[in-house]
Formats: structure tokens, sequence, C-alpha cells
């Protein structure tokens, strides 16, 4: 009877002993991973809060209505969004690391073309360019910061999340400054410093290509027919929720209609039909992604929607200019550091899905209080709430996307699903320009607050039992 018992007692012996140092390894990378990438995001998040607090002066000097500018926000979002399912997919064959140096050439190419345009839509264009080099930037990042264990990966997406929102906060300061000081240019320019924040992502060169070198399986062709369609719809939908705000002709708003129609019908059938295509059914498929999705582009499109009035309603309020808005929001974008911190202990003690629903929350919220303040201390209330809901969504959801998938899809859901949340901070700005040209602006924000109260109810009516991890050795494909 003790002999069978020995062997079995070495080896239990022998693992606690070892475990602790793993622990502390894993521990440092997480912190060490999320710091490097928090620092690579920090140049175009700031090419979304701080153009916010420029777009007035954006609409003077190139003699364009207000809601015009707001394409200077959406046109980022939507090829940011865009280029996120892109980039997961060509993770099946370069390493995280080069879709970084891709995407960070790209950004600050277009953002030097954004700044150096002499009409609204060469300016739109640089943006276009731009956002997709950040989109295939955010996504190398979160390809690396998804493939740590457990607790350090929502660390390291905390310390991004965190990073992103005081960036895309605080851009309104630096926008703000720079705007008075140098000119709307040159905030259009600032994420040109990209390039050489590279320099701080050569250490980490072995742990960006270990960490996301994971091969998804997807190793056909690219499939350009299914990107196209939904490229096609994504900007359809944007461009109509602005139409009236631009004074597009009814016959361009009609085909612009038409395409979308006959681009969602194409996607369509290109799911059904392409089971390996740009959008497998077998992602979207999957128990709680869609429901993820959703919960993420209604809560970006809450925060966006806000970041895009705040500044000018507390220039309204304060009558200063672009540096004093910059200046009273930044408590606003501070809130995201908190939020970066609390947000591993709140997924310690709550399922994903319960936190989300508290993030969509507090987005609800703060949208409501900007809309119908009068003064700039609620607004900036109101702006912190919403930047609290953005930082910790991110963190959560990108949290909950691996194990909603087979591990072979990870990064195409990951891709997917960053789409889908920056396809909502697009819809949010062109929601509300669109909208206050047809209502007062109050009734316009109070109005975008019906998005993220749908991420909420999602989030509350969520089953819990969504949240358990599949198997390792869950096949490919196998619903959740």
């Amino acid at each position: 009877m003790s002999q069978p018992t020995q062997p079995g007692t070495t080896p239990q012996t022998i693992a606690p002993a070892e475990a602790p140092a793993p622990e502390r390894t894993n521990a440092s990378d997480g912190r060490r991973l999320g710091l490097t990438s928090g620092l690579l995001v920090l140049p175009m998040y700031v090419a979304l809060g701080a153009p916010s607090v420029a777009l007035p002066a954006v609409g003077r000097a190139l003699a364009v209505p207000f809601g015009a500018t707001a394409w200077i926000l959406a046109a980022w979002s939507l090829t940011s969004a865009l280029a996120m399912p892109v980039a997961g997919r060509l993770l099946a064959r370069w390493s995280p690391f080069h879709i970084l140096v891709a995407g960070v050439v790209a950004l600050a190419a277009g953002s030097a073309l954004a700044g150096a345009g002499p009409t609204l839509s060469v300016v739109i264009v640089g943006r276009l360019i731009g956002g997709a080099g950040a989109g295939a930037t955010v996504i190398a990042v979160y390809a690396a910061a998804t493939a740590l264990p457990g607790r350090q990966r929502i660390r390291a997406l905390g310390i991004v999340a965190a990073a992103s929102a005081t960036a895309s906060g605080c851009g309104t300061l630096l926008g703000g400054a720079v705007t008075a000081w140098l000119g709307w240019r040159a905030v259009l320019a600032i994420p040109v410093l990209a390039l050489p924040l590279l320099l701080v992502a050569l250490p980490s060169r072995r742990a960006l290509t270990r960490n996301g070198g994971e091969r998804n399986g997807s190793t056909g062709r690219l499939d350009i027919v299914g990107a196209a369609v939904l490229s096609v719809l994504a900007g359809s939908l944007i461009t109509l929720l602005q139409a009236h705000s631009v004074g597009l002709p009814a016959p361009v708003t009609l085909v612009v209609a038409t395409a979308g129609v006959l681009a969602a019908v194409g996607l369509w059938w290109r799911v059904r039909g392409t089971p390996d295509g740009f959008v497998p059914r077998r992602v979207i498929a999957s128990r709680g992604f869609l429901v993820a999705g959703l919960i993420g582009g209604t809560v970006f499109a809450g925060y966006y929607g806000v970041l895009f009035r705040a500044p000018s309603l507390i220039e309204q309020a304060t009558g200063g200019g672009p540096l004093e808005a910059g200046v009273l929001l930044v408590p606003a974008a501070a809130c995201s550091v908190l939020t970066g911190r609390l947000i591993g202990t709140l997924a310690d003690r709550f399922t994903g899905w319960r936190v989300s629903a508290g993030l969509a929350a507090l987005t609800v919220v703060g949208v409501l209080v900007v809309a119908f303040s009068t003064g700039p201390v609620p607004v900036v209330v109101g702006t912190a709430l919403t930047v609290c809901g953005f930082a910790g969504a991110q963190a959560v959801l990108m949290s909950l996307a691996p194990d909603l998938v087979a591990a072979d899809d990870r990064h195409t859901a990951q891709g997917l699903l960053n789409f889908m949340n920056a396809l909502g901070g697009g819809i949010g700005p062109a929601a509300v320009a669109g909208l206050s040209g047809i209502v007062p602006a109050p009734v316009a924000l109070a109005a975008l607050a019906a998005l993220p109260l749908t991420g909420l109810v999602l989030g509350l009516t969520r089953r819990p039992a969504a949240d358990r991890r599949p198997a390792p050795d869950t096949p490919r494909g196998t619903p959740r």
C-alpha cells in the first residue's frame, strides 16, 4: 500500500515549492508588457482626444460647419475599426511586432498628411490612413497581452486601458495647449511622435513575438470580398448618420443607403457561404461573442459622443478657449488610472458580464449628465463617468474574448471584437453630429444614452455560465 503512495507524493511536494517563481515571473511579465504596450498606444489615443478640442478651430479655419468636423473623429474610428479584423487575420502570418511596425508607420504618415491638409477632404484622408495604422497597432498590442495567463492578462490589459483612456482624455489638455500655441494643424500631426516610441518596443521584441506568435490556423488567402463588404457597411452607416449635418444631397444619401443595404446582404451571404472568411461564422456564433461586441460598441459610442461635445460645451459655459477646456477635462482623464487599477479587483469578485454592465451604467449616467448640464463642473463629472466606462470596458471585454472562442480563433475574434468597439466609437460622434442638425444638441446627446443603456441590459441579462473558460483541448469552431 505504501509503495504506490510514495511516487504519487513526491511530485506533490515539489510542485508547491516551484509555484511561486512562475507567479512572480508572470506578474513581472504582465506589468512590463502592460507598461510597454501602454506607452506605445499613447499617441494614437491622444489622436482621439486632442482633435476634439481643436474642432471649432478647424471648422473656422477651413470654413466648414462644426457638424462636418465630426468626420475628423469618425474617420479615425472607422478605419481603425476596419483595420483591426484585418490585422487579426494577418497574425496568422506575421508576428505582432511586424504588425506593430507597419501600423506605426501608417499612423505617422496619415497624421502628417492630416496636419498638412489644405482642405477638410484631405484632412479626412489623412485621418483615414492614420486610423488604419492605429487599428493595426492596437491589435498587435492586444495580441501580446491576451496571450498572458489569467490574472496577468487582466493586469496588462488594465494598464493598457488606463493608458489609452488617460491619453484620450488628457489629449484634450494637450490639444488645447497645442491649438493655442501652435495651431490645429500641429494637433493633427501629434501621432507622428509614435515613430520614435518604436524604440521602446525593441527590448520587448522577443515578448511581442513569443506572446502573440501563435498561429490561428487561418493561413489561407485573406478574404478580400468579406473585408470589402464589411468596410462598405461600416462606412455607409457612419456616413448616413452624418448626412444631414454635412448637407449630403438626397441622391447621394440614397446611393449610400443602397450601398449599405447591399453590403449588409453581401456580408450575410459571405458569412454563410465562407466558413473561413473575413468574418467566420463559427466566431460570431460563439456563445457570448456578439454580446461582448455590442456592449463594448455601445460604451465606446457613449464615450466618444461625449468627447466630441464636451470641449465645445465647456468653452460655451466658460467663455474660454481650447486650452481652458483641456485643463478642465484633466480630472476626468485621471479617472482612467483609478479604473485601470480597480478593474482587476472587480473582475476577481464579479463576472465579466456584471462588471461590463456596471461600466455601461456609468456611461449612461455620464452621457445624460453632460447632455443636460449648463455648467463646466457637471460636464467634467459626466465626462469622467464615461471615461471610467471606456477604460474598464476595454480591459474586461478584451480579457473575455479569448475564452469565448476556440483557441485557434483567438486572434480573429480579438480583431472582430475590437472592430465592433471602435465602430461604436465612430458611431458616437457621428450620431451626435447628425442629430444635432435635427434636434437641439442636448436632446441629440441624450438620445445617444440609448446605446450604452442597451449594453447595460445585455450585460445584466447575460448568464454567468458564459464566463466559464473552455477546456484547453476544445476543438476549433466548437460553439460556446
